[in-house]
């Protein structure tokens, strides 16, 4: 935890308050934290400030803000990623918001289990992005969308996603040409579930907009290809 994200409400007097259990106890245990000692916290869809702890218990902790600092900058960066499996699901949601993905969108695929639809990770999304929020030591909350049929997303959402300033790259392992690299501009990212995008789906990528590229001759999973792709494109 590089910043305590809390919410508006709980800095609507003179001393800002940390309520959250899991919060109190990782401050206390992980970070020793004494009265006195200066603590960098977020409004979360807000500024981030450094603070001062003013009182410790069990229940709260109580700060006095400082002064406000500069917060990271979001990468231009649409994801789209196929339904990973649920234990992977956790992972990927929480690294793509500590790299600064600014919209995360999930959908279905010919590959996709159905049964990862039904995960109960997909309640505690928020959970994860305040997590990878907190290690990141941002405060904009980006968006997610779910899209559980995948022809509808692919021609009626996907094309929206798309300018002359902002492409759509396919991640696939079987594409002819190679992924670009440092672009000087935003994008819209593809990637597939573990076994690949089935041909259909490609070509109906394609037909709506994207353009396919292959990082190398590797096939990468999908946790390890998403920083491995935001790092080549977005040095």
């Amino acid at each position: 935890m590089n910043i305590v994200l809390i919410d508006s409400r709980q800095t609507q007097n003179d001393f800002w308050m940390i309520s959250s259990q899991r919060q109190i106890q990782h401050l206390k245990q992980h970070l020793e934290i004494q009265v006195g000692e200066n603590l960098k916290v977020g409004i979360r869809n807000g500024k981030r400030y450094l603070t001062e702890i003013i009182e410790i218990s069990e229940k709260r902790i109580l700060l006095k803000p400082l002064y406000e600092q500069a917060t990271p900058a979001k990468l231009p960066v649409t994801l789209v990623v196929a339904m990973p499996r649920p234990k992977v699901l956790r992972r990927l949601i929480m690294d793509s918001v500590t790299l600064g993905v600014d919209k995360l969108i999930l959908i279905h695929s010919y590959r996709v289990d159905k049964s990862y639809w039904q995960t109960p990770f997909l309640q505690q999304i928020d959970d994860y992005i305040t997590l990878g929020l907190e290690q990141a030591g941002d405060t904009i909350v980006p968006k997610v969308e779910i899209y559980k049929r995948f022809k509808p997303f692919v021609e009626d959402v996907l094309p929206t996603l798309i300018n002359e300033n902002y492409p759509a790259f396919v991640a696939h392992p079987y594409a002819e040409n190679k992924m670009p690299n440092s672009l000087d501009h935003g994008c819209t990212i593809v990637i597939g579930p573990e076994g690949g995008f089935i041909p259909y789906e490609i070509d109906l990528l394609c037909k709506n907009g994207c353009q396919v590229f292959h990082l190398g001759s590797r096939i990468i999973r999908t946790e390890t290809v998403i920083p491995y792709v935001l790092g080549r494109l977005f040095p």
